[in-house]
């Protein structure tokens, strides 16, 4: 079976001696759980899996604990393993967990906790609240190019049409099969419970057009006001703002901040919207595949997107800061910020560009690199196989 790179980084923390709780995070179906089953097969000590999808009562989850801590000592080992899937589902579970880890560690009992979940916001606010000091965190990604080739034989062109999501990878050759296991197991699972049951929504109605606009305007920069026009009730820009926040929080659509040294510029700006997984783009086309190559214009989109989601994802892991930046008839599709070092990307992908915009940015700015990507440039499969970090040596 193939195991993503942090099948390693989970391994190499678990057999570290009990310090912190790990929390593996990400979007929905990139594979956490299948993850973790994969190192609850060669763990050799006594574990116990739950997923909080069952909890029906208050005390739930402590039960969860006293069941690994039997466990351990009718074993008699020396250490055991608690996993919790999607734990941001129980009321209060930042409080619940401070509870039993800290009883732990005051009674010495050698438990170690997996916590996985998929609504990103939700997990964060809790470890920040109740969880401080006592947690790392994994975050699981969308599979990349790499890693859908690797294990299910991917090329290039099927990679940008059906993106990164391993579960359906084995129904793509029923694009239209594929697309209805993308809206239904996918967006609507993930608005529907990792969004909606988890934060209050005044306009749930608004929030699902929202997405489906962000997924058809991928790759383009749209400001809020033209949003607002496009969509009924929409609201106010804070609004959209935030709805956009709860989809990036989902793994699902960020709006990207147009690059300036100044960061109230850039909050102030017009996002360049993008999607995490270009599964989302097609699943919600009324085109197949064959008849949106056949338009260099429009599979453009595509192209430039999964640029777009290869250094979205990446970034996020990496502690890289992702923008775009357009000034007057000036743009650079992408721009990579760590620390001091600056680098504008082009992407060249059949698509009317507008004109000189690299040689404008570097004039304003003087960035460490400057690349072209596509024709002329680094190929796409190669750019694709390159870590994000490695750009920045």
């Amino acid at each position: 079976m193939f195991q993503r790179p942090y099948y390693q980084k989970i391994e190499e923390r678990l057999g570290l001696e009990r310090k912190f709780i790990q929390v593996l995070m990400g979007p929905r179906q990139v594979g956490k759980t299948t993850l973790v089953r994969q190192i609850l097969n060669q763990y050799s000590f006594p574990w116990h899996y739950a997923s909080a999808d069952e909890a029906t009562q208050p005390l739930w989850l402590q039960q969860q604990w006293e069941t690994i801590r039997l466990k351990l000592r009718s074993a008699e080992a020396t250490e055991a393993l608690l996993v919790i899937d999607e734990i941001q589902k129980i009321p209060d579970w930042s409080n619940l967990v401070k509870i039993q880890w800290d009883k732990d560690s005051f009674e010495n009992i050698p438990v170690k906790i997996i916590l996985l979940g998929s609504s990103q916001l939700m997990l964060q606010k809790g470890l920040s609240e109740s969880l401080a000091g006592r947690f790392e965190v994994i975050y699981l990604p969308h599979w990349s190019f790499a890693e859908m080739k690797n294990a299910f034989g991917y090329t290039l062109e099927t990679f940008i049409w059906f993106g990164g999501y391993p579960g359906p990878a084995d129904l793509i050759s029923d694009e239209s099969r594929w697309k209805e296991y993308i809206r239904q197991s996918l967006i609507e699972s993930t608005i529907m419970r990792d969004i909606l049951l988890m934060v209050r929504i005044d306009k749930p109605v608004l929030l699902r057009n929202l997405f489906d606009l962000a997924c058809s305007w991928s790759g383009q920069v749209l400001s809020y006001n033209k949003i607002i026009g496009q969509l009924k009730d929409a609201g106010n820009t804070t609004t959209l703002a935030h709805y956009l926040k709860l989809l990036e929080g989902a793994g699902m659509i960020k709006g990207l901040e147009k690059y300036s040294p100044s960061k109230i510029r850039q909050r102030a700006s017009s996002p360049k919207l993008q999607v995490f997984n270009t599964a989302l783009m097609s699943a919600l086309s009324s085109n197949h595949r064959i008849e949106i190559q056949a338009q260099p214009e429009v599979y453009g989109r595509w192209v430039e997107s999964t640029i777009g989601a290869h250094l979205l994802n990446q970034s996020i892991t990496q502690q890289i800061e992702l923008y775009y930046w357009r000034e007057g008839n000036y743009e650079v599709d992408f721009v990579l910020q760590k620390g001091n070092k600056t680098i504008g990307i082009e992407v060249k992908s059949g698509r009317n560009k507008l004109s000189d915009g690299i040689p404008a940015f570097a004039k304003y700015f003087n960035p460490t690199k400057i690349l072209l990507v596509g024709r002329e440039g680094i190929p796409i499969e190669e750019f694709l196989t390159i870590p994000v970090s490695d750009l920045f040596i």
